[in-house]
């Protein structure tokens, strides 16, 4: 073991933190996370107790949020119009409680490495413990799955394998990778840990020697669609006297796309309730009936019968449907403990922060021919969320207002999770925004059109839709949960059976 002080460690765990980000888009330094992992792991397991191990693991996790989600204070106070200090105090609290996430991964390494007795065993149980906990943030108070490190791989060798296990799938195989390196590291001086080596090489870029993947075939014809960017700027997207100008620009800009067989407008397009803007809603359906083109158009729709307000998509043209947003973002769509929070969050000046969520199990909208699942915004963030409409939908469809967050980094990582969302279901995605980035990506998630940031423009495409199942589809995230699991069990299982000592078997 190298001998430093201890406040070298914890400046090591803090700095590993701050780099890991860099492994996402839009830097792309896809084999960065390696050594972050790597370095995470390391002090994990020099960690005498879990204590020290999760005081590692929240520095780690302070630096890894604070350079890869510093975006939030730009949304509290530049959109929402929060005082600077507070907005501060609320930006770092969130980072402070999503850096408990790897504090909560070191301390479980910590304790279960006594029962890791050998090197595999090891390398086995880091990989389980960093996807479960992963997995865990990902749908812990309605979930925040960004930064997954499978993300930062959309790129790289282990992209290929997205179809078969998902992006938590591609997390679990990129710490194997680290573990096997850090294993190299820390034995090669004496002669030993080649072995991991190779392994971690040909995990890595094995699947470049495997024949790609093709789990899906084309249904029916290509499709030209357009995606409208109407670069609406968020600080005055929602007043009165912006009603009529953004209808008229995106109208103008519609206009001229009357040949494609589908247009989409972005999240919230129409800057009024559906039923406020029926009229003009109508004028719309029937100009796109006249041109056989089909429309969809992000809108906020009301229910006469219960009052609910929704986030919506309309589909309109040959054929009518309405899709209601599912997975809501909490504090800026909807309140939870609102008895207890109410007052507290109203500082918080977020406009349409009273919705109510869409029912599960809404069907895909039909539109140019084909079915079209829908997700709003932040709900292409989850993996299993985006295939319930599958294998029925031929194509994938995101609208989105990136607005919020300004020329920050936020919406080149959301972009990267829509370009995985086509990679698992082996589907064509379009994605329109109202700031952008609006793209269209392929089945293979390679993005094939993409619109310049903060310009009002339409982007035009030609894809095609797709049939059939990958196994993420049929599966979903339940393979990796249940194996991450069973392989710690059988770790645990064996340490009682065969006692031992993993200083012995890993760390030399």
């Amino acid at each position: 073991m190298v001998s430093l002080p201890d406040w070298r460690f914890l400046a090591l765990a803090l700095f590993a933190g701050l780099l890991f980000p860099f492994s996402f888009a839009p830097y792309g330094l896809y084999l960065l996370p390696l050594v972050c992992l790597a370095v995470f792991f390391y002090l994990c397991l020099r960690a005498t107790r879990p204590r020290r191990a999760a005081l590692y693991g929240f520095l780690f996790g302070l630096g890894m949020w604070s350079s890869g989600v510093y975006w939030v204070y730009i949304s509290i106070h530049v959109y929402g119009h929060v005082d600077l200090l507070l907005s501060v105090f609320l930006s770092a609290l969130f980072i402070v409680f999503l850096a408990l996430f790897p504090a909560l991964a070191a301390c479980i390494i910590s304790y279960w490495r006594r029962y890791a007795h050998s090197a595999v065993s090891c390398i086995l149980m880091l990989a389980a413990v960093w996807v479960l906990v992963e997995w865990f943030r990902g749908w812990f108070m309605t979930g925040f799955p960004w930064l997954l490190v499978g993300y930062s791989q959309i790129e790289a060798p282990p992209a290929l394998l997205a179809s078969l296990v998902g992006v938590y799938g591609l997390s679990m195989y990129l710490a194997l990778v680290a573990a096997c390196l850090l294993r190299f590291f820390l034995t090669w001086r004496k002669g030993r840990g080649w072995l991991s080596l190779t392994v971690a090489i040909l995990l890595y870029y094995g699947p470049l020697l495997l024949p790609a993947p093709l789990w899906t075939a084309p249904v029916g014809k290509a499709i030209k669609v357009s995606l409208v960017q109407g670069n609406i700027p968020q600080d005055i997207k929602w007043l009165p006297s912006m009603q009529q100008p953004t209808l008229a620009l995106y109208s103008r800009l519609t206009a001229e796309h009357w040949a494609s067989d589908l247009i989409i407008w972005p999240e919230s397009a129409i800057p009024l309730f559906l039923h406020e803007a029926m009229p003009f809603v109508k004028n719309l359906s029937t100009a796109a009936r006249r041109h056989g083109t089909d429309m969809l158009i992000g809108v906020i729709s009301e229910d006469p019968d219960s009052g609910r307000f929704y986030n919506s998509v309309l589909a309109t043209g040959s054929q009518q449907g309405l899709y209601h947003k599912r997975h809501l973002v909490p504090f800026t769509e909807y309140l939870p403990w609102r008895s207890v929070l109410g007052s507290i969050v109203d500082i918080l000046d977020v406009p349409m922060s009273n919705f109510s969520a869409g029912p599960d199990g809404q069907r895909p909208l039909a539109v140019a021919g084909h079915q079209a699942a829908i997700s709003i915004c932040y709900e292409d963030a989850f993996g299993e969320e985006s295939i319930s409409a599958l294998p029925q939908a031929g194509l994938l469809v995101n609208v989105s207002n990136d607005a919020w967050f300004g020329g920050s980094v936020a919406p080149w990582q959301h972009l990267q999770m829509a370009r995985m969302r086509a990679l698992e279901s082996e589907r064509p995605m379009l994605r329109a925004t109202n700031t952008g980035i609006t793209a269209v990506m392929d089945a293979r998630g390679r993005i094939v059109a993409q619109a310049p940031q903060f310009e009002a423009t339409v982007l035009d495409a030609v894809i095609q839709p797709r049939q059939g199942s990958t196994p993420y589809i049929f599966w979903g995230n339940v393979p990796v949960v249940v194996v991450a699991l069973l392989l710690l069990a059988l770790i645990f299982l064996r340490a009682k059976c065969c006692p031992g000592s993993i200083e012995n078997g890993f760390l030399p």
